[in-house]
């Protein structure tokens, strides 16, 4: 977070300077079992694949074999670091004239978006994050870099969320082209 900190403003939407500062909110709590679950998902099959190869194939237990402990150990370590550091990481905010995120794990992104360049407010919510009661929410804007996504937010509280934005991009009708 320290590039955070070396930009002093930005012009927002037109509105004046706007202080760049980290944005306040967490996510849920529970965006830490979502990501664990993640994460199992995608650690498992390398080692479920190769561990049958090991035992199917005898002639290539030599290669099969170490493949099985290397996936299991990075993939351990994927699933015991990633969801707690991307919790730490992962922050909200929305200000009358703009959205702020900051999200990622090693690669950390920040984003600001003005409320003026909002054209679609936009949940979902996977299968995983229905079980944790979780939602996410995207905002379509008028930028090149994308979209703006919050994910891991109380469900009830993303409704609110989306609403309000709904609303205030009403309010900011600016050039949302």
């Amino acid at each position: 977070m320290s590039g955070v900190d070396t930009v002093d403003q930005v012009a927002v939407a037109g509105r004046g300077a706007t202080r760049l500062r980290p944005p306040r909110h967490r996510l849920e709590r529970r965006a830490v079992g979502w990501w664990t679950v993640n994460a199992l998902i995608w650690a498992l099959p390398p080692v479920i694949v190769f561990g049958v190869l090991t035992l199917v194939i005898p002639p290539t237990r030599f290669i099969f074999g170490p493949a099985t402990a290397v996936a299991a150990v990075v993939g351990l370590a994927y699933v015991l670091v990633m969801p707690t550091w991307r919790y730490r990481v992962h922050r909200w905010e929305v200000t009358e004239d703009a959205v702020y995120t900051l999200s990622g794990w090693l690669w950390q992104k920040w984003r600001v978006a003005p409320l003026s360049r909002v054209q679609t407010v936009d949940t979902l919510r996977g299968p995983v994050q229905q079980l944790f009661g979780l939602t996410g929410i995207t905002l379509t804007t008028a930028s090149t870099a994308g979209a703006v996504k919050i994910k891991g937010l109380d469900h009830e509280l993303a409704e609110q969320l989306v609403e309000e934005l709904a609303k205030a991009a009403q309010r900011h009708r600016g050039d949302a082209t």
